[in-house]
């Protein structure tokens, strides 16, 4: 089966043919990085890094880009507000972005540019929007440049909206616009703002002219798929689709977006005062755990938080987990590298269809303790490989180092050891038929939260979890 995508342009699933064979060109729209991320920010991260594994998995070379927008209106009202530097406040902010990626297991990208070191690029790209008639500088001398809108008749095809019913656009003041709907590319110099020389005055990018001069820079005038959340449609997708195609390149020829992650069905955001910092959210649940959660529902859909939902991503989680654990311990090591099932593989080729590929590591896991608990071990290991398998194509994979580690492994040994006593206090007590001290002992470390079950191979235990 060929790989399938949604296209936000054409409104419809189509095949997927990479501009080159066996390379994939792939630009992700990354942080604004006016504050730490939340965990609404890091859903379009691993849904586009799952998308980037499977890519992988099928053999192709990606190249991916993710931006960091490091100069904005917002990040200069923070700055303003705790009186720092603007770049004070995009660093730590931006350092904050990585920590998160890291922690959930996204992939660093092969190139992560950010907007402040490209204005040249973006120089270019206005001077010939503007030979080209789709672009103009402000005639009050303000230094401001705009896109002509009226200019550009495909303008609302990518979120499929009429030029006549828009609003103006809210980029700041309308200095000098010919048309209210038309985007500032560049904004002329003010009082206290970083500004940069250009050859219409100082001042600072636009967000939208930042994304299309980074993307072309770095991954050639047209390219693969251009992925986002799907609040980025419009204005910014559309203003970064009408700006590059308007100048004479094809930019993207697939727009995917994913789905909003909602508190109470409203989007997550500072304002609403309802966001969830990574941070805080894995102390709650472990890092992976927060993974499996922000990617197993179908990236065009929205994902509604509670703290239910997020306990309930755990405890599935957790079901691979102590399968493969289990398997690993007492039938052998489950082996790396074996395919994925082929119905596995449909659910990933049509449109990234993680909850339908997800359905099928469950059943393994179904397959491999009943096979476990009729002593089909060379069955169970069998099972458990093509698990594990699925499982690293996801950024799941309990038995990989990214999240073997994923509690503090000198803290595991002491406890290994201090249950190993026990449990071999509790054997003894077996062993003389002293059964009411042996339920003791199992019910003390119940109470402890180590869960101890008795296998043909001797007893094995585990740390429970909410």
């Amino acid at each position: 089966m060929s790989l399938r995508f949604y296209d936000t342009r054409a409104r419809q699933v189509r095949d997927f043919v990479p501009l080159r064979e066996g390379c994939v060109s792939l630009y992700l729209c990354g942080a604004t990085v006016q504050a730490p991320p939340h965990i609404g920010h890091i859903r379009s991260g691993v849904s586009f890094d799952i998308l980037r594994r499977w890519l992988t998995y099928r053999g192709y070379r990606v190249v991916f880009c993710r931006n960091v927008t490091d100069i904005d209106d917002k990040i200069l009202r923070v700055a303003a507000a705790e009186g720092v530097q603007w770049w004070e406040v995009s660093e730590r902010n931006q350092r904050a972005f990585t920590r998160a990626y890291d922690v959930l297991g996204c992939l660093p990208p092969t190139v992560e540019p950010r907007a402040t070191g490209h204005v040249p690029e973006m120089i270019e790209l206005m001077r010939r929007l503007i030979e080209r008639g789709h672009a103009y500088p402000a005639e009050d001398g303000s230094g401001d440049v705009y896109f002509d809108v009226a200019s550009y008749p495909k303008y609302g095809s990518l979120s499929n909206q009429r030029v006549d019913e828009m609003r103006a656009a809210e980029d700041g003041d309308a200095r000098a616009k010919r048309d209210p709907r038309d985007f500032a590319l560049w904004k002329g110099a003010r009082p206290g703002e970083p500004s940069w020389p250009t050859p219409w005055g100082p001042g600072r990018p636009g967000w939208h002219l930042e994304c299309s001069a980074m993307a072309t820079k770095y991954l050639g005038p047209t390219f693969d798929i251009h992925g986002g959340g799907v609040d980025l449609v419009f204005p910014h997708h559309e203003n970064e689709a009408a700006q590059s195609n308007a100048a004479g390149d094809g930019f993207a020829r697939y727009w995917l977006h994913n789905g909003m992650l909602t508190t109470g069905g409203e989007k997550m955001s500072k304002s609403l005062g309802n966001s969830l910092l990574i941070p805080e959210v894995i102390r709650r649940v472990r890092p992976v755990e927060l993974r499996y959660y922000l990617g197993q529902a179908h990236y065009r859909s929205n994902l509604d938080y509670t703290e239910e939902s997020l306990r309930e991503a755990a405890t599935a989680y957790q079901r691979f987990e102590n399968f493969l654990v289990r398997v690993n311990e007492i039938a052998g090591p489950v082996p790396e590298g074996v395919p994925v099932p082929e119905e596995f593989a449909a659910a990933l080729d049509d449109d990234l269809g993680v909850p339908q590929a997800l359905a099928v590591a469950h059943s393994h896991v179904r397959e491999g303790n009943s096979a476990l608990a009729e002593g089909g071990k060379e069955r169970a290991v069998e099972i458990a490989g093509r698990l594990r398998a699925m499982l690293a194509v996801l950024g799941l994979d309990p038995l990989s180092p990214q999240w073997a580690g994923s509690e503090d492994s000198g803290l595991r040994d002491v406890v290994d050891s201090l249950v190993s006593v026990v449990l071999e206090q509790r054997q003894a007590a077996r062993a003389r038929k002293d059964y009411a001290t042996a339920d003791q002992l199992r019910d003390q470390l119940a109470a402890a939260g180590i869960a101890v079950e008795d296998t043909p191979e001797g007893p094995r235990w585990e740390l429970k979890r909410d």
